[in-house]
């Protein structure tokens, strides 16, 4: 199969030059070459304007609650371990309402693949500072800038024992698709942050702003196996506006899936397994 067999034919509701259009791309293009079958995919969102991306996909998918996009994914990948799940969502949704059940999937590590679509605001509601904005960035709710520091995922992904931590940009479409296909194989929690630029409403972080910053830790001498090698490159950026800024994979390293924990999962899938009336009713006795 090719890309194009999985994307659905017709228009897209983001502005001409959003990064979510390469992000469709690549993401397409890494399941065409990651050889998977369509039912076998599910891809959950929540709200925002990354969340509508399950929509342009000839996939299974689940499009819920504002923040609440890993809490569905993990649902859907522990009632069916065998399907492949990809959490697809923006900053706001991911970094701010979401933020509590990104700590909790970095530390319970499933066998989810992961997308934040970071463009530093909130896109579908005009353009607020996300969790990403940083310090000084300018928007209608604050003319002055604000004066937080950005939320950076990636180190925090690291302290909360991560195992697959990644940055990719919406420009680089090569690169990108061959970071999901990693995350999609990782047996884990793979995570894959996704800088991209929003023509309307950011205009300090644009696509040439991150060109002019961006390298590959590929052809840097960067091991993904050293935590401490991955944190030390994190923490490059978000800080100062005229730091480099590294793409690629951060960390990979091995942890036992959290589904694996549960013995009834390697049976397969929940709804498929037999149920044992006498067994329930005793256990239904012991919880009273």
């Amino acid at each position: 199969m090719t890309r194009d067999d999985w994307l659905v034919e017709g228009g897209r509701a983001w502005c001409p030059g959003c990064g979510n259009h390469r992000v469709l791309g690549a993401l397409a293009e890494a399941l065409a070459r990651l050889g998977l079958d369509h039912r076998q995919v599910v891809v959950v969102s929540g709200i925002g304007q990354a969340g509508k991306m399950p929509h342009y996909l000839k996939v299974n998918f689940l499009h819920g609650l504002h923040g609440r996009t890993l809490a569905m994914a993990l649902g859907v990948k522990l009632a069916n371990p065998q399907l492949t799940v990809i959490a697809v969502g923006g900053d706001g949704d991911l970094y701010g309402e979401g933020g509590n059940h990104l700590v909790h999937a970095f530390r319970r590590n499933p066998d989810i693949c992961c997308l934040a679509h970071n463009n530093g605001v909130y896109g579908l509601t005009r353009g607020q500072a996300s969790p990403t904005a940083g310090s000084g960035f300018r928007d209608g709710i604050h003319p002055g800038g604000t004066f937080v520091p950005a939320f950076n995922p990636l180190a925090a992904g690291i302290a909360c024992d991560g195992t697959f931590l990644a940055r990719g940009f919406a420009g680089a479409e090569e690169q990108l698709a061959g970071l999901v296909v990693e995350a999609v194989r990782h047996p884990g929690f793979g995570f894959v942050d996704i800088l991209q630029p929003c023509v309307s409403y950011n205009r300090v972080n644009t696509s040439k702003w991150y060109a002019d910053r961006l390298y590959d830790l590929a052809v840097e001498e960067h091991d993904p196996a050293d935590p401490r090698q991955a944190m030390a490159r994190v923490l490059e950026w978000p800080g100062a506006q005229d730091r480099r800024i590294p793409t690629g994979v951060f960390l990979r390293v091995r942890r036992e899936p959290y589904e694996r924990g549960f013995a009834a999962l390697g049976k397969g899938a929940l709804g498929r397994g037999a149920v044992d009336p006498d067994r329930f009713l005793e256990t239904v006795e012991e919880l009273r």
